[in-house]
């Protein structure tokens, strides 16, 4: 059996050469074994997110920011994930506290205001 640092940096690995898909496994293995730890649940949902898998990646990133609400990157990922399902009204808060959290980012800002200009 893996150990849950093994499985971590394996799904660190994958995702730095751009092999999402492959990446999400031993993630998501790692998560099952430590699901409190934001560190691998935030690496899983970029995983996730680059796979167009944009539901489960919501949830690892709800996950994040439930625990962790100051993630600025995890929020920011949130609204991302809840935009590309089409959640624009429901992406609103995320960006929001993103932008709030982190106002030098401009990307948060601009992400924030496109969603706002669609979700009304």
């Amino acid at each position: 059996m893996d150990n849950v640092y093994d499985l971590f940096q394996r799904g660190k690995a994958l995702l730095a050469d751009g092999d999402f898909h492959a990446a999400a496994v031993p993630l998501a293995r790692a998560r099952d074994l430590e699901p409190d730890k934001a560190s691998i649940r935030e690496a899983l949902g970029r995983a996730l997110f680059r796979s167009q898998r944009y539901e489960a990646a919501a949830a690892e990133f709800r996950a994040v920011v439930e625990s962790t609400p100051t993630n600025d990157y995890a929020q920011f990922c949130l609204g991302r994930s809840l935009q590309q399902l089409g959640r624009h009204a429901e992406a609103r808060k995320p960006f929001a506290l993103a932008a709030q959290l982190r106002p030098e980012r401009r990307d948060y800002a601009q992400y924030r205001e496109a969603n706002s200009r669609r979700a009304a």
